[in-house]
């Protein structure tokens, strides 16, 4: 095994999303098997959410979001560019085509931001990129107000896993797509991310102790090759290869399994948030064999604020 330090992230995302959900990251976090959370502020048990991470002390960040369910912003209730017919968000997909025609107004994208703090009492950190030129708002906004750090998801090896089904496969690689193209805005306005996200290829169903073992083993392999090229080809002759540091934000979605009507962001709990593969991200992570793993290798988990 190549010789880093890591900084491991784990990020429980979809915080608020309903109460199962919460008790399941709640129990992640206790367990010692996440090191933070993403709050979904519009999700059905936002403020249970916000609650229990003033209780536990769970450092916790802010999950964009303006593709799924209802905004909580009351100037975005009525008319909003961000809304379809039915007064939701339009998708996941959906807001991709009103972005591409051009129907979005960046104004209301702005307006967006007051919730989370109005929730949770201080400045969050955004742990997400965002497409197209919502990038340049969530960017101006971040600096706006002092948030340092988001997620940036361009997986390593994302093209090789081919065990993700191709139709999510086509969604994350458009997710991947924008977060390239949103390198450079977030540079600009001083906004930084771990050096590696991991999630993608092991979510759901496709988590397991090896997957996310190998996820991160080639992921620091991977640092460590490119770092000592860089190494080589420097003038400096006091690069130090003891201080090597990697971080790495490992994205999953552990919980119970949602029971309807009760979760979801307005519009009920999804498919997803009700099927088996949300307990079994929570038996997998909470697994004493990947806790053993991560002590073997020194990692040190930590959150978005320990950057």
């Amino acid at each position: 095994m190549p010789q880093a330090r890591v900084k491991l992230i784990i990020t429980g995302d979809d915080f608020g999303y309903c109460p199962r959900r919460n008790q399941g990251i709640t129990e992640c976090f206790l367990a010692g098997a996440i090191s933070n959370v993403s709050l979904l502020v519009n999700g059905n048990a936002a403020q249970d959410a916000a609650q229990l991470a003033r209780r536990y002390n769970i450092p916790i960040g802010l999950h964009a979001n303006l593709s799924e369910g209802s905004p909580v912003c009351e100037a975005l209730k009525n008319n909003s560019s961000l809304l379809n017919e039915e007064g939701f968000f339009h998708g996941k997909m959906g807001i991709r085509t009103v972005l591409a025609e051009g129907l979005l107004k960046m104004s209301e994208v702005a307006l967006a931001r007051e919730s989370y703090r109005n929730l949770r009492g201080h400045q969050p950190i955004w742990p997400r990129g965002n497409p197209l030129l919502i990038r340049h708002v969530f960017a101006q906004v971040l600096e706006e107000y002092g948030i340092k750090h988001t997620r940036v998801p361009i997986e390593p090896g994302l093209h090789s896993c081919d065990w993700i089904d191709p139709l999510l496969m086509d969604f994350y690689l458009g997710v991947e797509k924008d977060s390239f193209n949103t390198v450079d805005v977030f540079t600009k306005h001083g906004i930084k991310w771990p050096g590696v996200y991991i999630g993608l290829s092991t979510m759901g169903k496709n988590m397991s102790i090896s997957n996310i073992q190998s996820a991160i083993d080639n992921a620091v392999a991977a640092f460590v090759a490119k770092d000592d090229s860089s190494a080589h080809s420097s003038v400096s002759p006091h690069h130090d290869q003891g201080s090597r540091t990697v971080t790495i934000e490992l994205m999953v979605h552990p919980g119970y399994p949602s029971i309807p009507p009760v979760g979801g962001c307005g519009e009920g709990p999804d498919d997803f948030s009700q099927s088996w593969e949300r307990l079994h991200e929570l038996q997998t992570l909470t697994n004493t064999w990947l806790q053993s793993y991560y002590k073997a290798r020194n990692m040190q988990l930590c959150a978005f604020k320990d950057l």
